[in-house]
């Protein structure tokens, strides 16, 4: 079964990326481009789902939806 999951790319002041997984708490990896932290995250989210089905924990719903706000500062 194939999942889809939203993910936060984020870059990094000294280089490289953040990337996360707002479903999965926790499940965060980074790479030195885009391209490696996307590649890095999947394989993150593949241990992150074993661990839940070895644990016989459900998989949260991967129904996140981002939005953005505007904050006065």
């Amino acid at each position: 079964m194939v999942r889809r999951f939203t993910v936060v790319l984020q870059p990094e002041v000294e280089g490289g990326f953040s990337v996360f997984v707002p479903a999965l708490p926790g499940c965060a990896s980074q790479g030195e481009t885009e391209a490696e932290a996307l590649v890095n995250i999947k394989e993150a989210i593949a241990l992150y789902l074993e661990g839940l089905k070895a644990d016989r924990q459900p998989i949260p719903p991967s129904d996140v939806q981002l939005r953005e706000v505007e904050v006065a500062a």
